[in-house]
This record gives structure tokens, C-alpha cells and sequence, in this order.
């Protein structure tokens, strides 16, 4: 029975993240997440009871199955051509770095691939979703010019009427499992990320933005999949549940 339940509990968990991806099938720089499963001791080797008596038998069978780490498919999306020339598309590895707010230095830091920008009220170049300002290679926020028109080259430079004004900080982690889904298409990089992070080989595509990884076939396959997972250890949870009701009410009745 807590096979199944723990088997109930991780499929639904899988249920909740390929929902996600499938939502997000349409949104500009989504990464795919992969939930990981693992297996869960018995209960006296999990709580060190091995002064206890055991059943080999039952040992053999585990505990069921436990939450592991997500994986994030970095995959790079399609590459979609808008005609907007703040948006932005890393044709290769790397990604945008924004400011999130204040907390412990590093902290603030985000990554993300999706480059719907905008110019505020106070002429900053930030994201279209949530307004966060994108830094430049110093880690200072960049500001346009109110008039002109905005080049942006591959290597990041941003030109306004033949002018430098600033180049997009686009940095690399080689470790990327270091990097958390943080919400809005922003990864959460660890403070061992920020330090093993190094210039991206990636090129900026101007008027354009990288299209969400995740695909509406695959997210729905996995769905249905983690659905009929869940489905087929709650239909063993209630077989069990009527057995139990059966060997109580029926076969422990005392004549």
C-alpha cells in the first residue's frame, strides 16, 4: 500500500510539471523541466533500525519511490523573427542576465533566454514580462536614448545613431544543473554559478525571439503518461482499501 501511495504521490507530482511545460509551449525562451524519480529504502535501512528484526522478503520490495532533482532541458527553441527591434534571440549558448531585486550579493542575479525587452518611463532597457532590468557586461542597467534608432549587433554591442551605448552582458554557465527554474522563464543561478560563469559562444539575433523548447506532442505524451501512472496507484490504493475493509468487516467477523 505505501508503494502505491508513494507511486500516487510522484506521478502526481510529474501530473503538475509536464501541465506546466504543456502551458508554456507557447512562451518565448521556456525551458522543458523533466521531474526524476528515485528509489526509497525500506523503512529500517531508512531509519537506521538495524538492531530490529527484519523480513528479507519485505526488505526486497523497497519503500517506494521518492522526489528526485528536476532536470531543465537547455535545448535551444526556434528562433522566431517579430520585426521588433528590442527583441532579442541568443542563437546559441548563453543567456541574459537581469536584476531581480535585492538579497546577498549574487543573489539578485537571474538568467534567462527569453529577450522581450522594452524601454521603461526611465528609459531602461528591461524585460516585457515583469520589467526586470537587463545589465550590460559591467553588470550596470542600460539606458536608451529617447530618440534614434537601436542596433544591437551579434556580439551584443548596442549602437543608437552610430554610437556605443552599452553591450548586453551574455554569460555561460558549464555547469548548468546549477541553475533552478525561477519563475517567468528566470533561472536562479548558485553562487558556484556565478563564479564558473564565462563569456557565451551564443550570437544575439536582432527582431527576433527564441520559441519555447517544449512541444505540445511531447508535453502531452508525458502528461498522459504521469496521468496513467497516477490512475493505476490509486486504483491499487483503493483495491487495498477494499481488501482491508473485507478482511475486517467480513473475515474478522467472530461468529
Amino acid at each position: 500500500m505505501y508503494i502505491s501511495a508513494t507511486g500516487a504521490m510522484t506521478s502526481m507530482y510529474r501530473q503538475d510539471v509536464f501541465t506546466n511545460n504543456l502551458a508554456n509551449t507557447g512562451t518565448p525562451g521556456f525551458k522543458p523541466v523533466t521531474p526524476f524519480t528515485r528509489q526509497r529504502d525500506d523503512v529500517r535501512s531508512e531509519d537506521g533500525l538495524w538492531h530490529m528484526a527484519s523480513n528479507a522478503m519485505l526488505e526486497r520490495l523497497g519503500g517506494g519511490a521518492h522526489l528526485n532533482q528536476n532536470h531543465v532541458a537547455f535545448k535551444q527553441g526556434p528562433i522566431d523573427t517579430t520585426g521588433n527591434p528590442l527583441d532579442l534571440a541568443i542563437n546559441g549558448d548563453g543567456f541574459f542576465v537581469v536584476r531581480a531585486g535585492g538579497g546577498a550579493e549574487g543573489e539578485e542575479l537571474r538568467f534567462s533566454r527569453d529577450g522581450r525587452l522594452t524601454r521603461d518611463r526611465e528609459s531602461r532597457l528591461v524585460r516585457v514580462t515583469d520589467g526586470l532590468p537587463v545589465l550590460d557586461e559591467m553588470g550596470r542597467e542600460i539606458r536608451l536614448p529617447n530618440e534614434g534608432d537601436v542596433v544591437i549587433d551579434g556580439d551584443g554591442a548596442i549602437r543608437s545613431g552610430g554610437r556605443l551605448i552599452a553591450r548586453l552582458q551574455i554569460v555561460d554557465v558549464p555547469d548548468r544543473s546549477r541553475l533552478t527554474p525561477a519563475g517567468e522563464t528566470l533561472l536562479k543561478p548558485t553562487a558556484n554559478a556565478l563564479t564558473n560563469a564565462a563569456p557565451a559562444s551564443g550570437r544575439v539575433v536582432q527582431n527576433a525571439v527564441e520559441g519555447s523548447a517544449a512541444t505540445e506532442i511531447s508535453a502531452l505524451m508525458e502528461l498522459t503518461g504521469a496521468s496513467r501512472a497516477a490512475q493505476s496507484n490509486l486504483g491499487m490504493l483503493s483495491y487495498y482499501d477494499r481488501m482491508m475493509d473485507r478482511a475486517i468487516n467480513t473475515f474478522g467477523r467472530v461468529a
